[in-house]
């Protein structure tokens, strides 16, 4: 990879690394002595009212399964995530994890621990672990994320964002990754864009006319960027 400043690529977990839904699903079913199989996939990123829940029943519901079921930590892998994320990292892709999953009080240590247990479990290769809602703000070039109010917070701050397909996600428009193989390639597509970007001189400033100051300052920080 030829690029000389590594692109941070900022990667959501649940729905994106991890199956929040499934693991999700059998805490509830636990907790309300449901059958699974009478909780569809979710179509519509809420509460999981397509389960019954309300906002309320979800809060409590997701608490315990965070708390009593330890889901952070045992949730399983989506496929292709281990391997993908190493090859991008081999690239020289500066993988950065961006995740809002200290949502309740008292709880925090419980989910900052078994998210980087299952990070390591998963041998999910990262720089960066970032808790943290506001994910335009993070500082990433690049994004990944599967829900639909990120993903329009991102593009609407101008940032680049890849939609990781769910069935709750699929009004939004591309880039889009239904695998993690499809994944890795709209990431490298994008760092070959970034290589193809030539230096620019300073503005208003004829390349002949510069001086040496000039010219440094433009080859440490002309480089035109694609993405947030």
């Amino acid at each position: 990879m030829s690029t000389s400043v590594p692109i941070v690529l900022g990667v959501d977990l649940d729905g994106v690394c991890a199956d929040y839904e499934g693991a999700f699903r059998s805490s509830v079913a636990r907790q309300l002595d449901r059958a699974p199989e009478t909780m569809p996939p979710q179509t519509i990123m809420d509460a999981y009212s397509q389960w019954g829940l309300t906002l309320e029943e979800f809060e409590a519901a997701h608490r315990r399964a965070v708390i009593e079921d330890r889901i952070f930590r045992h949730m399983a892998p989506l496929p292709g995530v281990s391997d993908a994320l190493w090859e991008l990292s081999d690239l020289g892709v500066w993988i950065r994890i961006i995740t809002h999953r200290l949502i309740f009080n008292w709880a925090h240590e419980t989910s900052a621990a078994d998210t980087a247990a299952w990070l390591d479990a998963n041998q999910i290769p990262y720089r960066d672990l970032c808790f943290i809602g506001d994910k335009p703000n993070v500082g990433a070039d690049l994004y990944l994320d599967d829900s639909p109010t990120n993903i329009v917070s991102l593009r609407e701050a101008g940032r680049t964002a890849i939609v990781f397909d769910q069935p709750y996600n699929r009004h939004l428009p591309g880039p889009r990754a239904t695998t993690w193989d499809e994944v890795v390639h709209l990431v490298v597509t994008e760092i070959e864009a970034r290589d193809r970007q030539l230096p620019l001189p300073l503005s208003g400033i004829a390349p002949h006319d510069r001086s040496p100051l000039d010219a440094a300052a433009e080859d440490d920080g002309g480089q035109v960027a694609v993405g947030g």
